[in-house]
């Protein structure tokens, strides 16, 4: 079955860098679109970024991470990839990784990320 783990979450100070996996299993990943979401305290699911499928992905971003984040993805070891750099407080929310296989939408559990000082 479809399977989606995140990792790499924690406390960063403003302005910091943090880089979070989801490693993927139960489907083809490299045939597949990912995007990563994120929830804030209060408020509702949004999106991040997505990768396309392929090797020569095509990525897009929330107006709000563009330039600081970058998604990536190696299809040889089923791992999707998000690089956070200049991180505000406002980016404080859990992370998700997510995919639909066959209509159906899949999540990981999420990781946290806190920034604060």
């Amino acid at each position: 079955q479809v399977q989606l783990v995140e990792s790499g979450g924690g406390l960063v100070q403003p302005g910091g860098s943090l880089r979070l996996s989801c490693a993927a299993s139960g489907f083809t990943f490299s045939r597949y679109y990912m995007r990563w979401y994120r929830q804030a305290p209060g408020k509702e699911r949004e999106f991040v970024a997505y990768i396309s499928d392929g090797e020569a992905s095509t990525t897009a971003y929330a107006d709000s991470v563009k330039g600081r984040f970058t998604v990536t993805r190696d299809n040889a070891k089923n791992t999707l990839t998000l690089q956070m750099n200049s991180l505000k407080p406002e980016d404080t929310a859990v992370y998700y990784c997510e995919t639909t296989y066959w209509n159906k939408q899949y999540w990981g559990q999420g990781t946290q990320v806190t920034v604060s000082s």
